[in-house]
């Protein structure tokens, strides 16, 4: 069984969706986790319960995630684990993608990761351990009409994966990616029984993702039993990408 007893975890993008359902997850297998999120929380860095603390970040902003980063790890004294969870969509056609949304996406899907990963790892592999779990995208594989952007993020989170776990597989760190399919969400929810449909009819397991199929594969990723698998994509998709 897995288990986080003893283990620090931070994961971004974590207020709400995949990102908190990871942390959830993580908690109710021991870990104490520090959710990372742009959102306000009502206390920062502040006990929520015995296993949950909250912090604003922006992950577009490097000297605020040096920051964080230092501060997390004064005050519990280590990080071994870090979800990279935060995105963001900004759809439309190549043809009309406006300057702003195309940097946007790219800051925070991609520079993102790459600032906290910069901040999180020598901390990592001082203690030469450490899990980083780093979430693309199915698209990000297969390609998708009107997210040039997006895709173009989740795509280089994978190849960005794939570098780094080369640079410190030595130090016993393993970095890995999920690649989610379409997960329920407060977008697809909002879709008329017919798109859904539809929508299912791609997907060879005949059902929408949930939160919770991602959540276990990350925890499976972040946890010591995966500690032989590196610089791998892990596709939660229900087949539709094979």
């Amino acid at each position: 069984m897995l288990e986080f007893k003893g283990q620090v975890a931070l994961v971004t993008g974590a207020a709400q969706g995949i990102g908190e359902t990871i942390a959830d997850r993580i908690e109710s297998l021991g870990g104490l986790t520090v959710r990372a999120d742009f959102r306000e929380w009502e206390e920062s860095l502040t006990e929520l319960n015995q296993l949950r603390y909250g912090v604003r970040l922006d992950v577009t902003d490097s000297g605020q995630v040096k920051k964080t980063v230092k501060q997390v790890v004064s005050e519990f004294g280590k990080i071994d684990i870090l979800v990279n969870n935060a995105g963001i969509t900004r759809d439309g056609l190549l043809v009309r993608m406006k300057d702003e949304d195309w940097r946007m996406v790219l800051s925070t899907n991609l520079d993102g990761v790459f600032y906290m990963s910069r901040e999180v790892v020598p901390g990592m592999m001082k203690k030469r351990y450490g899990r980083v779990v780093n979430i693309s995208s199915v698209v990000g594989q297969m390609g998708n009409p009107g997210q040039a952007n997006y895709v173009s993020s989740k795509a280089g989170v994978i190849g960005l994966t794939k570098s780094m776990a080369r640079e410190v597989a030595s130090r016993g760190i393993t970095v890995n990616a999920v690649a989610p399919g379409y997960i329920a969400t407060r977008m697809t929810e909002e879709l008329n029984e017919k798109a859904k449909e539809q929508l299912e009819n791609m997907i060879p397991l005949g059902r929408i993702g949930t939160s919770e199929d991602i959540a276990n594969g990350v925890c499976f990723l972040a946890s010591r039993e995966a500690g032989y698998i590196t610089g791998q994509v892990l596709g939660i998709n229900g087949g539709m990408y094979m």
